[in-house]
């Protein structure tokens, strides 16, 4: 397999969702309690980036299995059928991937405990029934919550648990998972409406391919409205957690990107087309997600 074609296969561009929620953690845990374990970042990195290219592999292969009437879409649509791949390679990629990164929490959560297991457990779960399973998430109205919240808030929390679950000063009680939660809305919105934009293209091919997606419920016009709501959604959170101290003072400046992403959001809205305006909507994400990163590493370096 070439690597270009790994690459796409794995989806490698879209894992931003999943990098930036990951150093938000850990600048969050300095931030509170200045607690940092670096192996078990390290260590949650590699197991967090292999778990996210499984469930990419993952998708891509129920994907192909499950257009069994729609033979177009594997040959002109999906990686594995335009690049004639080996299904049972694929699935053994998969398999490799995932095997790996169970081992490796296995090992963090023999280190630092149960609560790492359960969310392990929610993760593991989530990825693998996105795709599979009898009635895969991705093919009903509830692909944007779990990918959203999986991504933006779990991956977070995680990073922060493993810095302060041996921390003197940090109570992990509700409160600590309420604040964290508060704190990664933004994330979460973010991340939900880069799935929501790609239903929101694909509205048709969904349909054919027989998915009822959120799009399919509410319809276009309701979906692009959600779609800017919760971009607002997400920024008002952010003030909230600065105002309440979640976050630094700094993190005010994530602001000034907000006229960019207002316009790329307006620009799909107006003509919401997979190829030419949804990438608007993958560049919202990371313009959002590296500006919390780079202002939150500087309130952190400035305690401002």
């Amino acid at each position: 397999m070439k690597p270009s074609i790994f690459f796409e296969l794995v989806e490698i561009k879209a894992k931003t969702a999943s990098v930036f929620p990951f150093l938000m953690g850990p600048l969050y845990s300095y931030y509170h309690w200045h607690s940092i374990n670096t192996l078990w970042l390290i260590l949650f990195f590699i197991a967090m980036f292999l778990f996210n290219m499984a469930v990419d592999i993952n998708d891509n292969y129920w994907d192909y299995k499950n257009a069994t009437g729609s033979e177009s879409f594997r040959r002109e649509t999906n990686v594995i059928g335009v690049n004639n791949l080996n299904i049972h390679l694929v699935g053994w990629l998969d398999f490799s991937f995932s095997l790996v990164s169970a081992l490796i929490g296995l090992f963090i959560v023999y280190k630092t405990g149960i609560p790492l297991l359960i969310m392990g457990i929610f993760s593991f779960a989530v990825g693998f029934l996105y795709a599979g399973g009898p009635k895969p998430i991705n093919r009903g109205p509830l692909g944007e919550f779990f990918s959203g919240f999986t991504m933006g808030y779990v991956i977070y929390l995680i990073a922060i648990y493993i810095n302060t679950y041996n921390s003197p000063t940090a109570i992990l009680d509700f409160k600590f998972y309420g604040d964290a939660l508060l704190s990664s809305l933004l994330t979460v919105f973010a991340i939900s409406n880069l799935l929501l934009a790609n239903n929101i293209a694909d509205e048709k091919e969904d349909i054919g391919l027989g998915r009822k997606t959120l799009v399919y419920y509410l319809g276009k016009s309701n979906s692009i409205f959600i779609l800017k709501s919760l971009y607002v959604l997400g920024y008002l959170a952010l003030a909230c957690s600065v105002i309440i101290g979640l976050l630094p003072k700094m993190m005010l400046l994530t602001f000034l990107v907000t006229p960019i992403v207002y316009k790329n959001a307006k620009n799909f809205s107006k003509n919401p087309i997979k190829k030419k305006t949804f990438p608007l909507i993958i560049k919202n994400l990371l313009i959002i997600t590296l500006t919390e990163v780079v202002t939150f590493g500087l309130g952190v370096l400035f305690n401002f």
